[in-house]
């Protein structure tokens, strides 16, 4: 087969597959590159599951915006899948002051970008999720979020772009990109393979910074361990997202009844246990466990069958680059989600695709572009 493609795609994550799906959709010769032997291999299949609409800055609200209200609520269908999304709205929750004062915040933001959100009591918030236990005092209920199965929509992206002559090829370590006459044209790969596009799209996750710094370009992210874990199958309790104010849980109950929650200590950037790959600590579990149980005592003696790690692409501002490299024509960045990609995704495949055949974007996404990282000169 040929190794040349009017776009290549690195990275079959649900970022990179939206958009080699999208790409496809319209005719286009696409292939994608993926470093592991499995398709969507990183944070697409090792996060909390959330199609959250709130808390968000713009413009990563707009995308999210587009995805839920346009693009969710039909996608199963558009894929031919079950993506088992269910928006059945989100409750974040707070006891002490410090979770409270997070509310606060999280309701600034909401305002700012249109989410509808508002602050409710303990009383309310058990109305909403009669699980909930006294421990809650504060909450904000967000009724446009709900959740997903990252894994199923992230192949169902895959497969679909395959049906429409997608060529993925896995296992194939891109460990440079070239250029020819000023612009992108060459993909270099560990097994010494040349692909040739007239566009590249990095979507490589924490990879992309990597790829990047090949042809000059620094990336402010840093590899970020986020842990998940599911629970035992479960009778049907609820279908709402919950999470802690203070981001130490999140999660929701899977269509087949077991519980997946994540979250974060603050406490990752600084073990010593990981050695270049994510692993699972004793601490974030038994964290998140302990949180969890106060929070929702029905779970308390619930078992945990297994966890996991995964790396996010965590951007010091904690928004992504999507953007095609004014210094380096040719290429597209689609990274830096910050552990904020699987719900805007869809949005974002279509953005990075209209970038890629040089249309206006359906989402104004100028906000995050590479420029922001530039030296300002005062």
């Amino acid at each position: 087969m040929t190794n040349t493609a009017d776009v290549i795609v690195i990275g079959s994550g649900v970022v990179g597959s939206a958009t080699a799906y999208e790409l496809a959709r319209r005719g286009h010769r696409v292939t994608v590159l993926e470093r592991s032997p499995n398709v969507g291999d990183g944070a697409s299949s090792r996060n909390g599951a959330g199609v959250r609409l709130g808390g968000r800055l713009s413009p990563e609200a707009e995308l999210a915006a587009k995805s839920i209200y346009e693009i969710w609520p039909t996608l199963g269908e558009e894929l031919d899948a079950d993506l088992e999304y269910v928006r059945a709205g989100s409750l974040t929750l707070a006891h002490s002051e410090s979770q409270i004062a997070s509310l606060d915040k999280k309701l600034a933001k909401d305002r700012k970008s249109g989410a509808p959100s508002r602050l409710v009591d303990g009383a309310e918030a058990r109305e909403i999720c009669p699980y909930l236990s006294s421990y809650v005092e504060q909450a904000v209920w967000s009724e446009m979020d709900g959740h997903a199965n990252p894994m199923a929509t992230t192949l169902a992206y895959y497969r679909a772009a395959r049906r429409l002559g997608a060529r993925y090829i896995t296992g194939e370590n891109v460990v440079a990109l070239e250029k020819r006459q000023g612009r992108v044209r060459r993909v270099l790969t560990e097994a010494g393979t040349v692909y040739e596009a007239d566009k590249v799209i990095l979507a490589a996750g924490f990879n992309s910074r990597r790829i990047a710094k090949t042809v000059g370009l620094w990336i402010p992210f840093l590899k970020r361990v986020d842990e998940c874990l599911i629970t035992e199958v479960q009778p049907p309790m609820f279908q709402v997202r919950l999470s802690c104010a203070d981001g130490n849980f999140y999660g929701s109950q899977t269509r087949h009844g077991s519980f997946l929650f994540g979250g974060n200590t603050n406490l990752e950037r600084y073990e010593e246990c990981y050695d270049g790959k994510p692993m699972n600590t004793n601490k974030q579990a038994a964290d998140k466990c302990r949180a969890i149980a106060k929070f929702l005592p029905a779970l308390k003696n619930v078992k945990v069958v297994r966890h996991w790690a995964g790396w996010l692409d965590s951007m010091v501002d904690r928004l992504p680059i999507i953007q095609e490299i004014p210094e380096v024509p040719g290429l597209i960045l689609a990274c830096g989600f910050s552990g904020h990609g699987f719900a805007i995704a869809p949005a974002v495949g279509k953005v990075v695709t209209q970038l890629a055949l040089g249309e206006p974007a359906c989402v104004d996404v100028s906000a995050l572009s590479y420029d922001r990282f530039k030296p300002t000169g005062v």
